[in-house]
């Protein structure tokens, strides 16, 4: 670099413009009246980094193609990392700021590819699309809130995405700026956490929501929440990436966008949570069957890329219940199921078309360990007719393709412990046990061992 260069990175120039703005208090600091940080300034929220280790022993693997799960070449070892640190401010009454920064490290088994329902919720995102491993901005949006009630809730600690203090019962929520769409929807307090609860996508959101998000899980967005003490209403828009799990997000906002609504529901005192789930998505998707038309028609092998283009939309619907139990709702039980229509190819999150989950947490507090937890859950994906022909016929999809199928559903089994060690440390084995890996009857099944250490504050 050039002794005349300034480096422009986002993070240096936030830091910059911090500095310009505290200037001002400092200078007016005296003996009498030392310096006391504004009520705006921002606040560490907390920081985390996740190590994941996995083990996949060899399998049943009589062909492979381009996109099929591989332990070949050490991929069936592998290491990934995470690191993040999390701000917010409270930037008027009613009016709050987030900054999220993360760094990715490693690649997950078998470089992301492979499965529906993959192994290791912190891999896919960053591991096919060959992205630098430099720190990046997650997250960066407003929040402002306006109260409807004078009742407010109990004061909360801070959290990510949560400044510390109390909210109206009952409020309008907006969200402007880069989020997850995940952030807003299909949250459930036993299966929503790949850095705390379970690894596998599949119990972690619905697999047949292909929401709008570049590779990292990420998108430019707007969303909406009309909220009450038992139930909540919200809506969210926002970008699609401009190719199948994509970093660069597409710009023709008014012809590629995901739209996404959902109702939740907390109908008795004992804490069950109901949410339903519908989605709406324009973008420049392949179609399935446009592919295979075209391959009969050339007499080639179909390809998605061929048939992307304007004007294809892609749909679905979801359900997702929580039940608590005992324990002040640490043991609880959890369900989910999924439909998309199956149509166009997938873009954003995995290569599932149907899905059903459930499972079950319980509090280590049973066997005096009260800040530990164990919990098993199983889940089947599917895919949609059109779908499955393309991968019969030889197709490649976003993150799997063995060149031929003998279709079965994919089903997945995963259990873990998370020990709590102090405060600051979690340690988690996981075991995962797959069926008919990518929908192939021909392939597993397939056992994945896992450690995850977790430190945070």
């Amino acid at each position: 670099m050039g002794k005349n260069t300034v480096s422009t990175s986002p993070l240096k120039k936030g830091a910059f413009v911090l500095f310009i703005l505290l200037v001002p208090a400092l200078a007016m600091a005296t003996p009498d009246a030392p310096f006391t940080l504004p009520s705006w300034a921002p606040q560490l929220l907390g920081a985390q980094a996740t190590g994941i280790y996995q083990y996949m022993p060899t399998f049943n693997s009589p062909y492979e193609g381009a996109k099929s799960l591989s332990y070949d070449n050490g991929m069936g070892r592998q290491l990934t990392q995470t690191y993040g640190v999390y701000f917010g401010s409270q930037v008027a009454r009613d009016l709050q700021a987030y900054l999220d920064v993360e760094m990715f490290r490693g690649e997950g088994l078998s470089e992301g590819f492979g499965l529906g329902g993959y192994t290791n919720g912190d891999v896919i995102r960053a591991g096919p699309a060959g992205l630098g491993q430099d720190p990046y901005i997650a997250r960066l949006y407003l929040r402002y809130l306006i109260p409807l009630s004078e009742e407010r809730t109990d004061p909360a600690a801070p959290a990510v995405g949560q400044l510390p203090g109390s909210e109206p019962v009952s409020m309008i929520e907006i969200k402007a700026g880069k989020m997850a769409p995940t952030d807003n929807m299909d949250q459930n307090r036993y299966a929503n956490n790949q850095r705390t609860q379970f690894l596998n996508y599949s119990f972690i959101f619905n697999t047949a929501w292909d929401y709008a998000s570049d590779t990292r899980g990420y998108s430019w967005g707007f969303s909406a929440a009309l909220v009450k003490p038992t139930w909540r209403l919200a809506w969210g828009t926002y970008m699609t990436p401009a190719s199948r799990n994509g970093i660069n997000m597409d710009t023709e906002v008014w012809r590629a966008m995901g739209n996404n609504l959902e109702l939740s529901l907390k109908p008795n005192e004992i804490g069950t949570v109901i949410r339903l789930l519908g989605y709406f998505n324009m973008g420049r998707m392949g179609d399935y069957q446009e592919a295979i038309n075209i391959a009969k028609a050339t007499g080639t092998v179909p390809s998605e890329a061929l048939s992307e283009g304007r004007g294809h939309i892609k749909y679905g619907f979801g359900l997702n219940i929580e039940q608590p139990l005992f324990d002040k709702g640490e043991t609880g039980l959890f369900a989910r199921l999924g439909w998309s229509d199956g149509h166009t190819s997938a873009w954003s999150y995995t290569e599932v078309d149907q899905q059903a989950s459930v499972g079950f947490q319980v509090s280590g507090v049973h066997w005096r360990r009260s800040e530990d937890r164990f919990a098993i859950a199983y889940a089947i994906d599917g895919l949609s007719v059109p779908h499955r022909q393309y991968l019969a016929a030889g197709g490649i999809g976003m993150l799997i393709g063995d060149g031929r199928l003998n279709y079965g559903y994919e089903q997945i089994l995963e259990a873990y412990y998370r020990i709590q060690i102090g405060k600051y440390v979690q340690f988690s084995p996981d075991f995962q046990y797959i069926w008919n890996p990518a929908y192939n009857r021909d392939r597993g099944p397939v056992q994945v061992y896992g450690l995850r250490l977790r430190l945070y504050y």
